[in-house]
């Protein structure tokens, strides 16, 4: 079992969204690769129990947290939990998002809150209390998507979201000038999650995986290695960016 003083000696990393698809490849990632990870999810307490079940056997140390980003609490009580575990928060992964992928005439009020809450006012709701609380040198990942660039049909109100993203990745890391803390964004084209699947026809799957010249769908595990090396030392260099991984698509 690791002593209470190596815990407070490593670095720790707050993955959200993370009790499936490419946030749980990014938590079991960046405890291979070193860090205490704490695996939020917004419901599926299991599932993300489990993971850190999953992580401890590997040697590594996990902590789940249950909290919805769009809650204003929310951040303040992850980060809390963050430091009477292991010190504080190092890497913050901003994943947690929802995607419905319908046409403008069909999206209701509803959806298009529930959008703007969880995508864009979630993930604002993780950078100020990053911005307020994250040690000096440590790192901040957000998440968009590629298919922003390519205009898609039906993905109107989950790029405008992830537009916004990718607008506050620029404007933070210029903002927490002196504190060695770069700000970056991940943009994944086609990925085999469940998100992804949801919906789509064997036939629709197929046409997007061919969308690339590697032609194939992206996995978690690629996602969360473009994860792990902005939140490596050799990512160190790189602020203010958006990493399309995509296989190329655009």
């Amino acid at each position: 079992m690791t002593t209470p003083q190596r815990t407070q000696q490593k670095k720790t990393a707050l993955v959200t969204g993370a009790s499936r698809g490419i946030g749980a490849a990014v938590a079991e990632r960046l405890a291979r690769d070193g860090f205490n990870v704490l695996v939020n999810s917004a419901g599926s307490r299991d599932a993300a129990e489990a993971l850190v079940r999953r992580i401890e056997a590997g040697g590594g140390r996990a902590l789940s947290v249950q909290a919805d980003v769009a809650d204003v609490t929310a951040f303040p009580r992850m980060f809390d939990a963050a430091e009477a575990a292991f010190g504080g928060v190092d890497v913050l992964v901003n994943n947690a998002g929802i995607g419905k992928f319908i046409r403008f005439a069909d999206f209701d009020d509803a959806l298009f809150d529930q959008h703007v809450a969880v995508n864009f006012k979630g993930t604002f709701n993780g950078l100020r209390e990053a911005a307020r609380r994250l040690r000096d040198g440590g790192r901040i990942i957000n998440f968009s998507t590629s298919v922003l660039a390519m205009r898609m049909e039906n993905y109107g109100v989950y790029s405008a979201t992830k537009a916004a993203v990718e607008t506050m990745t620029g404007v933070l890391s210029k903002e927490l000038r002196g504190r060695n803390i770069t700000v970056n964004c991940v943009a994944p084209g086609p990925t085999a999650t469940e998100l992804f699947f949801d919906g789509k026809s064997p036939e629709l799957v197929e046409r997007m995986a061919k969308l690339n010249p590697l032609e194939r769908l992206g996995t978690p595990e690629d996602i969360a290695a473009s994860v792990a090396f902005l939140a490596g030392p050799e990512g160190g260099w790189i602020n203010g960016q958006v990493l399309r991984a995509n296989g190329g698509m655009v």
